[in-house]
């Protein structure tokens, strides 16, 4: 009995939206090479991605969203 074949999807790159090959025979899936896995690497590395959280209520440097604010300041202030 055969082993059927495996066909590999093409699929958009998501650095440069070229065609990617997601498969087994792309070490750098869902990237299309090395050079686009490396700069969506240094996007993440340099927080041009950013995860949107909650702020923790515990820490003391976070910032105090439920503080007083005054009003900005007009030019007739």
């Amino acid at each position: 009995m055969d082993t059927p074949s495996f066909k590999p999807r093409i699929v958009r790159c998501p650095n440069c939206s070229g065609d990617s090959v997601y498969g087994p025979d792309n070490a750098y899936r869902p990237f299309c090479s090395a050079k686009c896995k490396g700069i969506d690497l240094g996007a993440w590395s340099s927080e041009e991605y950013r995860m949107a959280a909650k702020p923790d209520p515990d820490d003391p440097e976070a910032p105090d969203f439920d503080a007083d604010v005054p009003p900005p300041r007009t030019r007739h202030d």
